[in-house]
């Protein structure tokens, strides 16, 4: 009984939000926080019904659940990507392949700002990691293969260059990410004893034409 009502409230939310998004359709911008304000009302009702649906559904005995209703509510991410524990907007979110959002962390496309409701697009790129209980504001934009530490914050509108470790409140260059390879055919060995760095060669059993994709 209890799988049906959340296959039930699921369904629900799914089928009301389609109607007020005929009636009302989302959009990137910057409205007012107050009563009247269409942008910030049908924001608001499109909120806290996938916040019902993703509540119920992160409750659920299988893990992977939560990302196929992220995917089916409107967030663009493939199931190689991982939320452990973390909580992301409904709309506005793209995630690239093999992202990582570590435990407690929060993306935000929208938020609201004294008197103002700031709703900006989010990108991860492929192979980026977020640490635990860090915090993304909107308009984020995260290269490829970079990093952002445990317990940093972005700036709104924030662009991380691909391929770096980012750190703080607000987050800055820490350092280049060393651990992010270009060729991903090759496996790296290290012997930490002797500091020794070694690398071995693979066969990738892809197509030739699809290889870039992994």
């Amino acid at each position: 009984m209890w799988f049906i009502f959340i296959v039930g409230c699921f369904l629900f939310s799914k089928l009301f939000l389609i109607l007020i998004n005929l009636i009302h359709k989302p959009k990137e911008g910057i409205f007012m926080a107050e009563q009247g304000d269409p942008d910030f009302e049908y924001w608001c009702l499109r909120t806290e019904l996938k916040k019902i649906a993703f509540w119920l559904i992160r409750n659920w005995p299988l893990p992977w659940m939560d990302i196929l209703a992220f995917k089916w509510f409107g967030i663009k991410m493939s199931l190689s990507s991982t939320l452990w524990d973390s909580w992301t907007d409904g709309e506005f979110i793209q995630f690239g392949r093999r992202v990582i959002v570590g435990q407690a962390a929060t993306v935000m496309s929208s938020s609201i700002i004294g008197k103002y409701l700031i709703i900006k697009k989010v990108i991860l790129d492929d192979y980026v990691v977020i640490g635990g209980q860090a915090i993304l504001s909107p308009g984020t934009i995260v290269g490829k293969d970079s990093v952002v530490g445990a317990l940093s914050t972005t700036n709104y509108d924030q662009v991380l260059e691909p391929g770096w470790i980012y750190f703080g409140i607000p987050v800055i260059k820490l350092k280049p990410n060393k651990y992010a390879e270009g060729r991903r055919d090759i496996l790296m060995k290290r012997n930490v004893d002797e500091e020794i760095k070694f690398e071995v060669e693979h066969e990738v059993n892809i197509d030739e034409d699809k290889k870039e994709l992994v």
